[in-house]
Order: structure tokens, then C-alpha cells, then sequence
């Protein structure tokens, strides 16, 4: 039972770790052309769509079960594409994000490719990396589908459908003109302040489960967890909450004191304001 071909799963490491060097010395390449390097965030669910099919095709012939690796390929894939067109579809046409903009008139004088290395890229594909190793390691686990795979396949739906009707929701809410300026407070926003970002950390708690087929799987835990971190404190959640409160101010501090910050529950009622 605690077999596990660790010379498979190293040999692994290396081919996906080359694999992202080179999707993202090819998306720096363009963005570079196209003078917008905020189109990293359409490839940010892309690059996992990457080292799920580099694995996929290394794992052939190994003792890894057949159904378990192309159920973690078609569930890593489905995430990754629907959110880099989403985002593709968002923000493509609309100019480079001020945020990169403001990054790179930082470099002051210093050496573009090694900052923009530095900065962006290679932090970008270090975090692929590490944030994947659950689905690299599920490839080459041999116990056939089980009672985790459809707990794992569950956990994995709850998050995408999280994800992605919050997405859309979002999407629908921004294109009326009667919304402008307003918070999103319907649907799943009346339940959590961040749909997409649970059902994002639900996403990769699915594929770590998926990796538990083998108790030395319990080590990737890493993973969800980092992830996790990524999108409540240091990219996600905290920096969105950051300008809302300085666009919206006191109209998005009621809508925090009704809703959860991340895990769903049903909305707090207001409460009425103290007569004079």
C-alpha cells in the first residue's frame, strides 16, 4: 500500500518544472510584443492545464490507474480553461492592469528580462509549480477509482460551480448600467464576499484528495493550503478588499457586516440603525 514510484514522480518534477519554463518565457515574449503583461492572468489556469497534460503523458506506462489519471487531467483541465477564458474575455482589449503598469515603472534603469523574471514570471511559475504537485502526484498513484475519487470528484464540483456561477454572476451584474456603482450583494455574493475564491480553494482540495489514493499523499497538503493563502491573503481576497473599501466605503462595510468573508452562510440581517 505504500508503494509509490518515487524515481517516476521526480523524473516528473523536472519535465513539468522545464515544460512551465517555457510556456512562460513564451507568454513573456508576447506580452512583451504586445506591451501588456497583464495578460499573465489569463495563463495563470492555463499553466496548470500544461503540467496536468505533461504529467498525463509522462504517467503512460506507468503503474499509475488509468481512470484516476485522466480524471485528474479532464478536472485540472476543465478548471484551468474556463478560468483563462474567463479572465481572457474580461480583460483582453482593455489595456495593461495599473498594477503592472506601476510594477514595471518601478524597475528604474534595471535589466528588463531579469526583473520582469523576477517579478512576474518566474514567481508566477514557481507557484504553478509547487500549487500542482498534488496533480502530479495523483498521476502515479495505482489504486483504482474508490470511495476518495468520488469525494474528491464532489469537493471539485462544489468548488467549480462556486467558481464559476460566481464568475457569471459577477459578469451579468457588471453589464447592466443600472448596476454601476454598486456592490454585488445577489446570489452567491449575498453568501460569501468571494464565491470565486472558495470555490477556487474547494477546486484544489478536490485534486489534493485525489493525490490521497496513496497515503504518502498526505504530504502534498501543502498545496490547498498554499493556495488557500494565495487567494484570502496575498493576492486574492485581501487585495480586492482593499480598493473596494476605498471606492466604496461605507456601503461595502455594511455589505462585510452582513456577508462571510469566504466560507458560505446565509446573509446577517442589517441591523437598524439606534434612534437619536
Amino acid at each position: 500500500m505504500f508503494d509509490y514510484p518515487w524515481g517516476d514522480f521526480a523524473l516528473n518534477l523536472l519535465v513539468t518544472a522545464g515544460a512551465l519554463v517555457v510556456f512562460f518565457a513564451i507568454v513573456m515574449a508576447i506580452a512583451h510584443l504586445m506591451n501588456d503583461h497583464s495578460i499573465i492572468d489569463i495563463t495563470w489556469g492555463p499553466a496548470f492545464v500544461v503540467v496536468a497534460a505533461v504529467s498525463y503523458l509522462m504517467s503512460a506506462g506507468s503503474d499509475g490507474d488509468d481512470t484516476r489519471r485522466l480524471i485528474v487531467l479532464a478536472l485540472t483541465a476543465i478548471w484551468g480553461l474556463r478560468l483563462g477564458i474567463y479572465i481572457g474575455r474580461r480583460n483582453l482589449g482593455k489595456g495593461e492592469d495599473p498594477r503592472y503598469t506601476a510594477l514595471l515603472r518601478s524597475r528604474k534603469g534595471r535589466p528588463l528580462i531579469p526583473f520582469l523574471v523576477k517579478k512576474i514570471y518566474g514567481m508566477q511559475a514557481v507557484l504553478a509549480w509547487i500549487v500542482s504537485i498534488p496533480v502530479q502526484f495523483a498521476v502515479y498513484v495505482s489504486r483504482g477509482v474508490d470511495a476518495l475519487v468520488i469525494v474528491a470528484i464532489a469537493i471539485w464540483t462544489i468548488g467549480f460551480l462556486f467558481e464559476a456561477v460566481g464568475d457569471w454572476q459577477l459578469a451579468r451584474f457588471k453589464a447592466d448600467p443600472a448596476n454601476a456603482g454598486k456592490i454585488m450583494d445577489r446570489g452567491l455574493w449575498a453568501w460569501t464576499r468571494h464565491p470565486n475564491y472558495f470555490g477556487d480553494a474547494c477546486v484544489w482540495a478536490g485534486l489534493f484528495v485525489l493525490a490521497l489514493g496513496s497515503p504518502w499523499g498526505v504530504l502534498t497538503v501543502f498545496s490547498p493550503i498554499l493556495m488557500t493563502w494565495l487567494l484570502t491573503t496575498f493576492s486574492g481576497a485581501k487585495l480586492t478588499e482593499k480598493g473596494m473599501r476605498r471606492k466604496r466605503g461605507p456601503e461595502f462595510e455594511a455589505y462585510v457586516a452582513r456577508t462571510s468573508g469566504f466560507f458560505p452562510r446565509p446573509p446577517r440581517k442589517a441591523t437598524a440603525e439606534p434612534n437619536a
